[in-house]
């Protein structure tokens, strides 16, 4: 398995190019997205998150999402989404 890449502690607006980034420079190996700091989730780098998670399953890399916290699940759950759904990118 790869090395996670461990987001950072609010992923909201302005952290969303930042993230966009963090996923362009980690294009090899399977994504792995540690959301073990993660407090804040907005809509914006969710989408940056199934972008980046559907591009890597379209280049047939494995995608995980690890150790959201519950109130991120909670977030992801009033979104639409749960970790497993992320992982798959877009179906």
């Amino acid at each position: 398995m790869s090395e996670p890449i461990t987001l950072a502690s609010r992923l909201d607006l302005p952290a969303a190019s930042a993230l966009m980034t963090t996923f362009r420079d980690h294009q090899e190996g399977d994504l792995v997205m540690d959301l073990s700091e993660v407090g804040h989730l907005g809509s914006l780098c969710l989408q940056v998150m199934i972008v980046a998670a559907t591009d890597a399953v379209a280049a047939g890399r494995n995608v995980s999402v690890l150790n959201a916290s519950d109130r991120v699940l909670d977030q992801l759950r009033v979104m639409g989404m749960t970790p497993e759904t992320i992982s798959r990118g877009r179906v």
